[in-house]
């Protein structure tokens, strides 16, 4: 949900700071695939030297954040368990610059960047790679021609079937009761298996890293939804059959909606403008 990006300060360059934090970016993901675990593990550690990780040679788990942003949740998640690397992607060049800059001042090992889009996973990670992807908030794309860009469509929850490993699952936040019923069915025609849905996640994980999209639409008034998935037997036939508009998962009452989901404010207001005429309409006949 990139309309949200904070304003830039003054004097921001951003290939100055791409260069300045480069430590925390690998900009050739896909020639880590298959060996991110090993690969991203401090040098010297698995020599005994003093740390977080003891004598390991590699990391226990590599877990993904699709769509990152400016990375708070995937530094959060990370100091929060150094035995497991945080790959972070995002397809913005201002997100990843923050993001790197978290990485690098945190001072943490096991969290990491990189740019790129939900259409490269398979590229950037090997069958079986990741226990954990988390989609944090993201970019709803209400309408219906832009659905194949959403990071819980059909085509995308297939190709996370195949770099997540055995019991790994797909965990998704959203301020939008839209896109968490789309991404409902999505799951389903995918062949997961739900593990957990919640209309306040918040509430019932309120230990859980808030990444930035959380903070600011919630001091909105935003409810989190979330689902969390594991990919089931596969299903014998993929096929969309959903509706792929955001719009035929609204409530039904738009009046009622005390919050708007980013990204739907123009649309639900066109509709409840629509629906208002009609009514009137309506009335005109009647009484006429």
């Amino acid at each position: 949900m990139h309309a949200l990006h904070a304003r830039l300060p003054k004097n921001f360059v951003l290939e100055e700071r791409l260069e300045r934090y480069a430590d925390g970016i690998e900009a050739s993901p896909a020639s880590y695939a298959g060996r991110w675990a090993e690969a991203c593990f401090p040098v010297g550690e698995a020599q005994g030297a003093e740390g977080a990780h003891g004598t390991r040679t590699r990391f226990d788990e590599v877990r993904l954040d699709m769509g990152c942003g400016k990375g708070a949740f995937t530094v959060q998640a990370a100091a929060a368990e150094r035995n497991v690397l945080f790959v972070g992607v995002d397809s913005e060049p201002i997100c990843i610059a923050y993001a790197a800059q978290r990485a690098v001042e945190s001072g943490l090992d096991n969290v990491v960047f990189a740019p790129g889009l939900g259409k490269d996973v398979c590229r950037f990670f090997s069958a079986g790679e990741l226990s954990r992807i988390y989609l944090n908030f993201p970019t709803p794309f209400p309408r219906k021609k832009e659905a194949t860009q959403r990071l819980t469509h059909l085509d995308q929850l297939m190709r996370y079937r195949t770099v997540l490993a055995s019991g790994g699952s797909v965990i998704l936040k959203t301020d939008s009761y839209p896109l968490r019923g789309f991404s409902r069915t999505q799951f389903e025609l995918a062949g997961y298996d739900l593990l957990w849905e919640s209309d306040d996640a918040r509430s019932e994980r309120p230990d859980d890293p808030m990444s930035w999209y959380e903070e600011r639409l919630g001091r909105q008034g935003a409810t989190v939804f979330a689902l969390e998935a594991t990919p089931g037997p596969a299903p014998k036939r993929v096929e969309q059959t959903a509706s792929l508009s955001l719009v035929d998962y609204l409530p039904p009452e738009l009046d009622q909606m005390a919050y708007v989901p980013h990204g739907m404010e123009g649309t639900v207001t066109n509709l409840r403008n629509l629906r208002k005429k009609a009514r009137m309409r309506n009335r005109g006949a009647r009484n006429g």
